[in-house]
């Protein structure tokens, strides 16, 4: 296909990129930037990827660079490989959760999220492995990204930030975590951690927009995943924009903790790494008077010869340290499971 004959050039070339494909659509949007300057999030109409919580905040203006659209078609699922992690993390992450639990149980905060960085010893055939995603995931937002400043991601997150028309928004709850099945059971939890997510948006805007539903939780399937996700919808007012809304929701709950600042120290103190993109947003700001942008999870950074991939879960007072380390396993094998080796 044309696009990722393209793609291929652009890296090749190490010009800054972004093709994307949205949840249920077959259809990619490939934005090309036609330098390498980064531009300050400040209203920009574009493509925006950003950060947690440091790092560069990037914009790809639509305005006076290439976009194009097609129909994807025909893509040939490779088959994935089995990758081997660069050291067993397991006994680091369950001591971080009981860090985590015990300092809620102490009164510091009520959840945290907590995460790791997964380092696969391995190079990857970047084409192959985003048509794999871009195949495997269709409910997801599915990207690939590269800026020759901070380097590639690529993703296959299945939670909306916002989504804004006009006056009008919606945006999601997302929560809790396991295998998906048929029959699926939320332990109290679970239940309680995507509470947490539904009553901190709530509490964010009930006061500042108009006309506020908030549906009930219900099970929704993401790749071999099961969560919990509430739908939250409304009417901006004029003195509560979109920038106001975004800035009042990240990081939710859902990638932090609560109370937030609280729980951001705990993980700035103690995660032991940058998270850099993971768990920030990124999506369409502002294109033809709308906005689309999702949170950054299921998602991937290829560094020099590694690969590393980000996967978190959310810690409450019943946690228990070591199905909290199998959630992480389980969430990582979204990007496992698509990974195709380079081949010289």
């Amino acid at each position: 296909m044309q696009v990722f004959q393209g793609i291929n050039t652009f890296l090749s070339e190490k010009k800054a990129f972004v093709c994307y494909v949205k949840p249920n659509e077959n259809v990619w949007n490939l934005l090309v930037h036609q330098n390498d300057e980064i531009i300050d999030f400040i209203g920009q109409a574009g493509f925006v990827f950003m950060p947690f919580h440091e790092g560069k905040e990037i914009v790809i203006p639509f305005e006076g660079n290439f976009f194009s659209q097609g129909n994807i078609e025909n893509l040939e699922k490779k088959s994935a490989e089995n990758f081997i992690s660069e050291s067993n993390q397991k006994e680091t992450f369950e001591d971080l959760v009981s860090k985590g639990v015990s300092a809620i149980q102490q009164g510091e905060f009520d959840k945290v999220v907590l995460s790791r960085r997964i380092v696969l010893k391995d190079q990857i055939s970047i084409i192959e492995t985003f048509q794999n995603l871009i195949s495997t995931y269709p409910t997801a937002f599915r990207y690939l990204f590269f800026h020759p400043k901070i380097g590639l991601w690529m993703g296959a997150t299945p939670e909306q930030l916002v989504k804004i028309n006009q006056n009008q928004f919606e945006t999601v709850a997302l929560a809790g975590t396991q295998l998906y099945s048929e029959n699926v059971i939320w332990a109290t939890k679970e239940i309680e951690e995507q509470q947490f997510v539904t009553d901190y948006i709530v509490t964010k805007v009930k006061d500042k927009v108009n006309n506020l539903i908030v549906s009930d939780a219900k099970t929704v399937a993401a790749g071999n995943l099961a969560h919990l996700k509430s739908f939250i919808s409304g009417e901006l007012t004029p003195d509560f924009q979109a920038n106001d809304l975004i800035k009042a929701l990240h990081p939710t709950p859902a990638v932090c903790g609560l109370p937030k600042e609280q729980a951001i120290d705990f993980i700035l103190k103690n995660e032991g790494y940058n998270r850099k993109y993971y768990a920030g947003f990124l999506g369409e700001y502002n294109k033809n008077n709308q906005t689309d942008l999702f949170v950054n999870l299921r998602c991937l950074e290829v560094e020099n010869d590694v690969v590393n991939i980000y996967v978190g879960c959310g810690i409450t007072k019943d946690s228990n340290p070591e199905k909290e380390f199998i959630e992480t396993e389980n969430k990582s094998m979204t990007m496992r499971n698509v990974l195709v080796s380079k081949t010289f």
